[in-house]
């Protein structure tokens, strides 16, 4: 199957669907199995698409945002969305360019998991009406499959030569790490989700993350066989303009739920985007008009601080609601004029982190100030950094459970206008 990489805003044809068209512009598209084909498919009238979620974390985080906001603006196009909540899958875990097995999860973790998940997903889709958005667990077909059954039916329909070309086997193989029976047949399910939802929804394009490539591809294929036309695009991987992965710090990924990271300390992770990276975060995180992302993309020095306010309450109203995001706003103006203080948490980490040793130039790459740390090793040494108030300039410095405060919590900044409150569970 074709490969099409997609450069953003430039199609290799001129396009006849309203909706493959923003989504180039916005630069949500990275690869696709045919681009014209789907071109066809779109502009020929309303067609249904899926992405699909394992639970395998209790949040979605930012990397989540990408096929979300692919699905959201197929939705507002005219387009009907199934969002697939993995309590199947999750059950094996996508060993997709990972160096090892994921834990396994007891059925009982990953149904709370799909509750909290199931929370963020219905605030990005709509799911009013005869034609909104689904919501659907994919454990209804495939934990009704016996095991000889799912072989003789879709077993014969999979090559292990086609399988190790892919990449994200590949990956594995190459790095001469094991991959487990189990962890191989991960891509065989998913190919049989897109087609039972083809059969059940009339489903025929799925969404995913660009390390889905050869599980979408598979699924694809699948349905060439039963005699469907299916069709598959990726979203690029979150990166930021010097190429290093965007959304996760040493204290893991910025979620999407408050419960795991707050509304305000979302709001903070995007007010804190590099200049470099304003515009393409509000083509791919916000509703704007292209013509409002090029008028802020084109501001300089302080008047760009403006545009990376705009860019962090968009994003914080759609993914936890405007009201938050107005919260945020007034929060993050007090803070950032040195007047104000922060309340609650912005942040959440396991109190056995300190237990494991947790140093102080981490914390400040975990909570987003700084990307690295020999940067966050310059601001400590410079004076910088203040921890519960107080300057500390040892980059050696360890934080231990004496730090903390009352509540377990425990503050940090830099400068006066960097300031976060880490909650300690």
């Amino acid at each position: 199957m074709t490969r099409h990489m997609i450069e953003a805003g430039k199609p290799a044809t001129k396009l006849k669907s309203e909706a493959l068209a923003v989504l180039l512009e916005r630069g949500l598209v990275h690869q696709c199995t045919d681009i014209e084909a789907l071109d066809q498919t779109l502009s020929q009238g309303p067609i249904t698409a899926y992405a699909g979620f394992d639970a395998t974390a209790a949040s979605l985080h930012v990397g989540h945002l990408m096929p979300l906001m692919t699905m959201r603006w197929l939705q507002k196009l005219g387009h009907r969305p199934i969002v697939v909540l993995g309590g199947g899958t999750s059950q094996i875990g996508d060993p997709s360019f990972r160096k090892d097995a994921r834990p396994m999860l007891e059925e009982r973790q990953i149904a709370a998991n799909i509750a909290t998940i199931r929370r963020s997903v219905e605030r990005l889709v709509d799911m009013e009406g005869e034609d909104g958005a689904l919501l659907v667990d994919n454990a209804e077909w495939l934990n009704e499959f016996r095991f000889l059954e799912f072989l003789r039916d879709y077993g014969s329909q999979f090559t292990v030569n086609r399988m190790m070309t892919f990449d994200s086997v590949k990956s594995r193989l190459d790095a001469q790490m094991p991959l487990t029976v189990l962890e191989f047949c991960y891509m065989m399910l998913q190919a049989v989700d897109f087609l039972e939802l083809a059969k059940r929804y009339d489903c025929s394009l799925q969404v995913g993350g660009s390390d889905q490539w050869g599980n979408i591809v598979n699924g694809v294929e699948l349905g060439r066989r039963d005699g469907r036309k299916l069709h598959g695009l990726t979203v690029p991987l979150l990166t930021t303009a010097s190429g290093a992965k965007m959304g996760k710090t040493a204290a893991g990924a910025v979620w999407l739920h408050p419960e795991h990271l707050s509304p305000f300390g979302f709001w903070q992770f995007w007010r804190n985007t590099a200049d470099a990276d304003v515009a393409k975060c509000l083509r791919l995180f916000t509703e704007l008009p292209m013509s409002e992302i090029e008028r802020l993309a084109a501001l300089e020095g302080a008047e760009l601080n403006e545009a990376k306010k705009i860019l962090a309450t968009q994003v914080t109203a759609i993914v936890h609601g405007p009201e938050e995001a107005r919260g945020a706003l007034q929060q993050g103006d007090a803070l950032f004029s040195g007047e104000g203080e922060i309340l609650e948490p912005t942040h959440s980490l396991p109190l056995k982190t300190l237990a494991e040793g947790l140093g102080l130039l981490e914390l400040v790459v975990a909570v987003g100030f700084a990307s690295s740390n020999g940067e966050a090793r310059r601001l400590v040494e410079g004076g910088g950094v203040r921890l519960n108030n107080q300057i500390v300039d040892d980059p050696r410095r360890r934080i231990a459970t004496g730090d903390l405060q009352a509540n377990d919590r425990l503050s940090i900044s830099v400068g006066k206008r960097r300031k976060a409150l880490i909650g300690f569970e």
